[in-house]
């Protein structure tokens, strides 16, 4: 399984229909949706400010990710963006990848 951070930003009426049906009926809908594709929900936190909903979770893959990217934002409502996360052993080993790079020179 692969964890993600998915943030998102009411639109008018998105926030509209979070003002009436609520926090948790909202996060419901948002753990189903999640769940119904093989993932799981750690978290849910609604803030204020730029952003108005954090989602910690894991789906199955990538593909599995835009999928879900790509529903909620062609739905309206949000606009929602989904950030791959890597634990520090993944990073470990990408670092021990053999990549071979030259920065373009002055």
């Amino acid at each position: 399984m692969a964890k993600f951070l998915v943030t998102a930003s009411y639109t008018i009426p998105g926030m509209a229909g979070l003002a009436k049906d609520g926090g948790t009926a909202r996060a419901e809908v948002i753990k189903s949706l999640i769940e119904n594709t093989g993932g799981q929900v750690e978290a849910v936190y609604y803030a204020f400010g730029e952003v108005d909903l954090y989602v910690l979770c894991e789906v199955p893959d990538n593909l599995t990710a835009a999928a879900l990217g790509i529903a909620v934002r062609a739905a309206g409502g949000v606009d929602a963006r989904i950030v791959p996360l890597l634990t520090a052993a993944e990073i470990d080993a990408a670092v021990r990848l053999p990549i071979s790079y030259h920065p373009p020179a002055p």
